[in-house]
């Protein structure tokens, strides 16, 4: 990876970090740490120079959201299990039916309840429910993604 990709990675987290400056030192390095880890993750699985791209923000998205709300409690397999499940259930999940996904290594586990699609700006978009267990607990997570015209998905919140 360049060093210019790597330091986009940098600035995005530390620019999720600067808006949740209300939360506690431990969600703001989670978001920074999930910003930057989701980024990567994305990254890795987005294949194509294009996808790749896209990947990466919406992986820096994801782990920013998830990394404030769960701190550094998820590890790298939980967070790239947690987005293949967000993907698929974005992609093809029916309305209201959850996307379920689970670290056996790790134990945690979680689910992503798409909404019905809906069309805003000449693009297709769709809100969704992302809850987390850890160690019995629940972490939800409410977000808005939309395709983009290459097929991809951002997420807007």
């Amino acid at each position: 990876m360049s060093a210019s990709r790597f330091m986009a990675f940098v600035l995005v987290g530390l620019g999720m970090a600067a808006c949740a400056a209300d939360s506690g030192p431990k969600e703001v390095s989670g978001t920074a740490l999930g910003a930057v880890a989701g980024g990567l993750i994305g990254n890795a699985i987005g294949g194509s120079a294009g996808n790749r791209v896209a990947g990466t923000v919406i992986g820096a998205a994801v782990g920013g959201l998830f990394g404030n709300r769960i701190g550094a409690a998820m590890d790298d397999e939980d967070r790239q299990r947690a987005y293949a499940a967000q993907m698929q259930a974005l992609e093809t999940g029916p309305s209201g039916a959850p996307v379920a996904w689970r670290n056996p290594d790790s134990g945690r586990y979680g689910n992503v309840v798409p909404g019905p699609a809906y069309q805003a700006n000449g693009a297709t978009c769709r809100q969704y429910t992302h809850t987390v267990y850890i160690e019995g607990t629940p972490q939800t997570a409410r977000g808005t993604a939309c395709r983009n015209p290459d097929g991809t998905w951002t997420t807007m919140n």
